[in-house]
């Protein structure tokens, strides 16, 4: 049996091409400077998977933003507004599409989540009539080296089914062609680029990983699936008997024929997020195909459970022979912490239970040689250190969670009349939440956590931040106040560090997005409120001001999607905790006073299985758990929630369900399109469309947002629209946030006036 990982994060232990990117934009690191860093970078994962035992090491995972904008460009699909940019050096043009182009004035590709991950991807627009003018990719370049350096080199790409599937169509394409047509009219197109990137691979390496993760999903339309087998042809005659289809984040139930009728070298299954099929892949497994185990867990930091992955290793050599059988992660382990062995404060208990990216590595030698009967001690050890952490009480609070609890005591209609008290004026002009963290709020933070300042201090200094920011909204003219945030580091983490069972990575960073980096927190044992967490900060805030104030939470499944869960506890059980911890909260602020509340979900469509099936089910216990977080007020008090870059149109009849008085999306990117959703469905409550892309440095002027205001009074009516930002704006300088907002006031106003 041969070993390897789908992919090795590209950030570094220390983020170091974070730091390398943030100072490449800045102009503080030349273009070749950077490229040495990355290049220093890859060798280190190189050699770690190499020392870790692994048979080949992965090329192609790195990214200087996003892998499937490494696809796009390779491809030359430049979007028609991205036209002054084609004669710009390749890594200019390359961050123009990633962040937009300040100086022309260019909006960034549009961005959403990768599948049900934290991880965001640029998603590509293909317009029917513009020409693509073909690029290069980095995975060749990257695969002569790994080769040259002795390593056995497995270059991994993104496949062209499933890069199709998730690009759009403008809508100056869709208007002429419809929508999917344009993009699969490209089909020809790309497959020929492909083959020629694979022959160009081929003599440079044994396997190249073709992932189509698609597979694994409902999302392939018809005329897809139709074609993949002539396409594949072509793509394995570029590269004979090197091509491994990779497929993850799901079972391969609906496409399996389609993988297994190939053609590949190879076929790779994820047997932790689809535990159940091997059986059925055995099945179909043509004679003479590779069949690739994906048993370690690309997206959790818990140790691999090796008594309960073994006898899927015995069942595959017993059905096909172990020279047909490969061992590897369930995933790229890019949504995994970078080393273990960088975390010093974690208490044993819970550290001897992890494993992040370098340990995983060595996890798939350790599962080859126990598999081979020669690791009994390591099988030992690993059996010894899995064991649950409960408390009894918590246990006895979820299972006593009743159906009253999830509902308001009101309706709507009868709620937005008790709320007309909070005199709010048409179309009220709001933000999401977090306003710039200036230095000097870090450093406020940081001293305080490193005994620098008394905690009397910290409050002061805080407070302080709080009362210029309550003052810069007044001045900016906002209907509906926050309090910024400047107390908190994430709005995961800031939570999770005053909930029981939650525990802490000093080093634990992923991926987001580009440079955007999250440290996400583990939950090890039953969650539980220790005490209050928000309120008063948020008491203080109301104090200042006449206008409202919203107090501003982290949902459960946000809080359960953006963490690294517990492995022992089905995930449904461990977000009814967190619902009833944040419950808690919610009525204390009620109690307070505070007659806004805001309960952000930005992670509910995200966390959403790619399977039909076992979608419907989540979304029955995800909503459950907002609808127990948030529906113990008073009718008067009014619930928003927050959502961003999903594509949640498919699922607004479960937003619905989730009976917020206020939703706020992400829109500004798609130019409104998001909305087409609400012309075919009626919802009553009120939204809040983004009129701003906050994660870009760009400065919209008061004209546009005026314009995809007007394009959402198409579909909302105007007693229900709210303005506001796409999401918070921790990652902005005030320098972009001030003109920014005013901006978005002064568009608000304009549409006020008969």
């Amino acid at each position: 049996m041969r070993t390897h990982v789908l992919g090795f994060p590209s950030i570094g232990k220390k983020r170091e091409l974070k730091q390398a990117l943030e100072s490449f934009w800045k102009g503080d690191l030349s273009a070749e400077s950077l490229a040495g860093i990355c290049t220093e970078l890859k060798k280190r994962h190189w050699y770690i998977q190499k020392d870790a035992g692994l048979d080949f090491v992965s090329t192609g995972d790195f990214s200087l933003y996003d892998r499937m904008l490494d696809i796009t460009c390779m491809l030359g699909a430049l979007p028609p507004r991205f036209a002054p940019c084609a004669g710009d050096p390749p890594l200019e043009r390359y961050f123009s599409l990633a962040r937009g182009d300040i100086k022309r004035n260019i909006p960034a590709l549009e961005m959403t989540k990768w599948f049900d991950t934290n991880y965001h991807y640029l998603v590509p627009e293909i317009d029917g009539e513009s020409p693509w003018t073909r690029g290069t990719h980095p995975v060749i370049e990257d695969t002569r080296l790994a080769g040259e350096l002795g390593f056995s080199p497995k270059p991994a790409l993104i496949g062209p089914f499933t890069w199709l599937t998730l690009a759009k169509a403008t809508v100056k394409a869709a208007a002429k062609t419809g929508e999917g047509v344009s993009t699969w009219s490209r089909l020809e197109t790309v497959v020929s680029a492909y083959a020629e990137l694979l022959a160009a691979l081929a003599p440079y390496c044994g396997f190249i990983q073709i992932e189509e993760p698609v597979l694994c999903t409902e999302l392939l339309p018809e005329k897809g699936a139709e074609k993949f087998r002539d396409a594949y042809a072509v793509l394995n005659a570029a590269a004979p008997g090197r091509l491994m289809l990779t497929t993850y984040f799901g079972p391969l139930s609906r496409h399996l024929e389609t993988a297994a009728s190939s053609g590949c070298a190879a076929l790779h299954v994820d047997l932790v997020r689809g535990r159940g099929q091997l059986e059925a892949v055995l099945d179909k497994l043509p004679a003479g195909m590779i069949l690739s185990l994906g048993l370690v867990d690309g997206r959790n930091i818990w140790k691999t459970g090796y008594a309960k992955t073994l006898p899927l290793i015995e069942q595959a050599v017993s059905a096909i022979g172990g020279e047909r059988v490969f061992l590897g992660s369930s995933c790229s382990l890019l949504h995994s912490p970078v080393d273990l062995a960088e975390e010093t404060a974690l208490l044993g208990h819970i550290k001897s239970r992890m494993a992040f990216a370098v340990q995983k590595c060595a996890e798939l030698s350790a599962l080859c040689s126990i598999a081979g009967h020669g690791g009994q001690k390591l099988l030992d050890e690993n059996t010894a250190a899995h064991q649950e952490s409960r408390v009894d009480a918590v246990r006895e609070r979820a299972a006593s969670v009743t159906s009253a609890m999830l509902s308001r005591a009101s309706a709507y209609p009868a709620r937005r009349a008790a709320q007309a008290h909070l005199n709010l004026p048409m179309l009220p002009a709001t933000t999401i939440g977090s306003f710039p963290q200036t230095d000097a709020i870090r450093r406020t933070r940081l001293d305080y956590r490193r005994g620098r300042i008394t905690e009397t201090e910290y409050t002061a200094a805080i407070k302080g931040e709080i009362k210029d920011c309550i003052g810069k909204q007044e001045e900016l003219g906002l209907d509906v106040l926050v309090h910024g945030e400047a107390e908190r580091n994430d709005m995961v983490e800031y939570f999770g560090q005053q909930l029981g069972g939650f525990c802490f990575t000093q080093n634990g960073w992923v991926q987001s997005y580009g440079s955007r980096c999250v440290k996400p927190p583990v939950i090890y044992g039953d969650v539980y409120r220790k005490h209050p967490m928000t309120v008063d900060w948020i008491r203080y805030a109301q104090s200042l001001t006449q206008k409202p104030v919203k107090g501003m939470l982290t949902g459960p499944v946000t809080i359960l999607c953006w963490s690294f869960v517990r492995d022992d506890l089905e995930r449904s059980e461990v977000c009814k905790q967190i619902a009833l911890a944040i419950r808690d909260e919610v009525q204390d602020l009620e109690k307070a006073g505070i007659r806004i509340i805001q309960i952000d979900e930005a992670a509910l469509r995200e966390g959403m299985p790619p399977a039909k099936a076992e979608a419907e089910t989540y979304l029955q216990w995800a909503v459950d758990a907002f609808r127990l977080a948030s529906t113990g007020v008073e009718d008067a008090t009014q619930i928003h929630t927050h959502m961003c870059y999903s594509e949640f149109n498919a699922i607004l009849p479960w937003i619905a369900k989730m009976d917020a008085d206020v939703i706020s999306i992400e829109s500004s990117r798609s130019g409104m399109e998001l909305l087409d959703a609400f012309s075919g469905f009626h919802y009553q409550g009120e939204v809040g469309p983004g009129v701003y892309d906050i994660h870009s440095p760009r400065i919209p002027s008061a004209d546009e947002i005026t314009e995809l205001l007007r394009r959402a009074l198409r579909h909302i009516p105007k007693e229900q629209l709210w303005v506001n930002p796409d999401c918070g704006l921790k990652t902005r300088r005030w320098e972009e946030a001030w003109p920014s907002l005013n901006n978005m006031v002064a568009a608000a106003r304009r549409l006020r006036e008969p």
